[in-house]
């Protein structure tokens, strides 16, 4: 009896083993399966192309991204520095020539390319190099020290362009590629995500070039995606391959990446090349306001649920925003149907408009919103575009041209020269008339034995001459006379 029991207790025990043994196989192998599944990246329509289990494969982006962004090679020469032994032994100190690089992204199929101002200010000739290996010399079209937008072309065909994005779009948290040229290395890719927008970290402040105060548009977006010197002009992409930023600056106190690099947005990149490309300048457009962020105190005052928006702290006379009805102690809450909390975002939406543009400003007045109608002006305070022709420029106004900047020659110069009048050099930047060794100062008076009185003048001779050989005949400030001759 007692064996019988044995034998139905070890049948029954045996059976449960088998059936732990294969219910505990079962799951793992359900368990496996499921796990190979969702392995399998499944997209979010609509969304910034991110798998929804969180997933991540850049490498769509960057094949889309690579070939676009070139690296951008500046060369510069260096005045040396005033030395008195120098001269009293009858050593001259000679230019030194300076080499620096950084990158570009291909906007159009012809050749243009979009970078950084800071890149290519100065530079007196410029080199770009393909992610094919093709080099090519390029030209400046124009640069916004502003934005540190600048625009370079390249004379080719069927080049592979970039994709704009919308950086309006943009999320925080969201992954980005940075694509660039870091350290002289060709073509490297890194990623992050982005860290914040609209920031600024007052990084312009005035034309290096040209010494010039500027109006600085700082919207920057923020990512800790791996930027490092010669990343400069780069692509900042998102996972779509689309180009959302340039990227411009990193924060550092070693001058290597130590996670943090800000791009301009595309909303004032693309804006500012549309601009240099048609016109050869940024057809800016002004509100006319002296803004401030928004403080708790302020908030508290007029009533605001939130410490958000801008406060207008004063109106510019005759100003699109004096003529539209914004009035002092206002709070600017929206551009168009875009919500602006700080003063970047203002100027990040703003910049996007051309003078003449008619755009409605949602402000908070007297404990409620209220919304205006704004004609935005040019920097003149003429609610029309800059007209940058040649034809436009008046007697007694600046010219620039191939790199330099022409203004009147200053009584004393005539006096001293003995001439009545001339086109004198101001400002020098890379271009045609440094490439041919012009200084700063020299004043031409002669363009193919036709006098020169004004810039006007000058722009006049110029004009319609390209293929021709020109000869240029001129005095420096000490009486020194000279002649320079290229083909334009």
């Amino acid at each position: 009896m007692k064996k019988n029991l044995m034998l139905i207790a070890m049948a029954f025990a045996g059976g449960f083993i088998s059936l732990g043994s294969y219910k505990l196989f079962m799951e793992d192998t359900r368990s496996s399966q499921m796990m190979v599944a969702t392995e399998m990246p499944v997209y979010q329509a609509g969304y910034s192309g991110l798998p929804i289990d969180g997933s991540v494969d850049f490498t769509t982006a960057a094949e889309k991204t690579v070939n676009s962004v070139v690296h951008v090679k500046t060369q510069s020469t260096m005045q040396p520095v005033f030395n008195p032994w120098s001269d009293f032994f009858g050593y001259q100190q000679q230019p030194q020539v300076q080499m620096s690089s950084g990158s570009g992204v291909i906007i159009t199929a012809d050749g243009y390319i979009i970078t950084n101002n800071h890149v290519v200010e100065g530079a007196e000739k410029l080199m770009v190099t393909l992610n094919n290996n093709k080099n090519y010399e390029a030209t400046v079209v124009g640069r916004d020290p502003s934005s540190d937008i600048a625009v370079i072309k390249i004379d080719e065909k069927n080049l592979p362009s970039v994709t704009w994005g919308s950086s309006d779009d943009v999320r925080i948290g969201q992954w980005v590629i940075a694509v660039g040229n870091p350290f002289d290395l060709t073509s490297t890719v890194t990623a992050g995500i982005v860290s914040a927008k609209a920031r600024n970290i007052n990084l312009l402040g005035s034309d290096r070039q040209t010494k010039e105060e500027i109006f600085p548009v700082e919207s920057f977006i923020q990512t800790d995606a791996a930027v490092n010197p010669g990343n400069s002009g780069g692509a900042l992409v998102n996972t779509r391959g689309e180009l959302i930023g340039v990227n411009t600056a990193i924060a550092s106190r070693t001058g290597a990446f130590s996670g943090y690099s800000f791009a301009v947005p595309a909303t004032i990149a693309k804006k500012v090349a549309q601009d240099i490309i048609e016109f050869g300048h940024v057809q800016r457009a002004f509100i006319g306001v002296r803004i401030a962020d928004v403080t708790q105190e302020v908030a508290k005052e007029k009533g605001l649920n939130e410490v958000a928006g801008i406060y207008v702290s004063s109106l510019t006379d005759g100003g699109a925003a004096a003529e539209s009805g914004i009035q002092e102690g206002d709070i600017i809450q929206k551009v168009g149907d875009v919500v602006v909390k700080n003063v970047p975002q203002l100027q990040e939406q703003v910049s996007r408009y051309r003078p003449g543009d008619k755009i409605k400003v949602a402000v908070w007045r007297n404990g409620k919103q209220q919304v205006v109608d704004v004609t935005l002006r040019n920097r003149t305070g003429k609610a029309q575009l800059e007209d940058f022709s040649n034809n436009a420029i008046s007697e007694g106004e600046t010219v620039q041209s191939m790199g330099a900047t022409f203004g009147i020659p200053t009584p004393e110069d005539m006096s001293k020269l003995r001439i009545s009048g001339g086109a004198k050099v101001t400002e020098l930047q890379a271009g045609k008339f440094k490439s041919i060794g012009m200084q700063k100062g020299f004043i031409i008076t002669k363009i193919d034995g036709q006098s020169i009185s004004s810039p006007a003048d000058l722009n006049a001779a110029l004009r319609d001459r390209e293929g021709d050989y020109i000869e240029i005949k001129g005095f420096y400030a000490n009486g020194m006379e000279a002649m320079y001759g290229f083909r334009l």
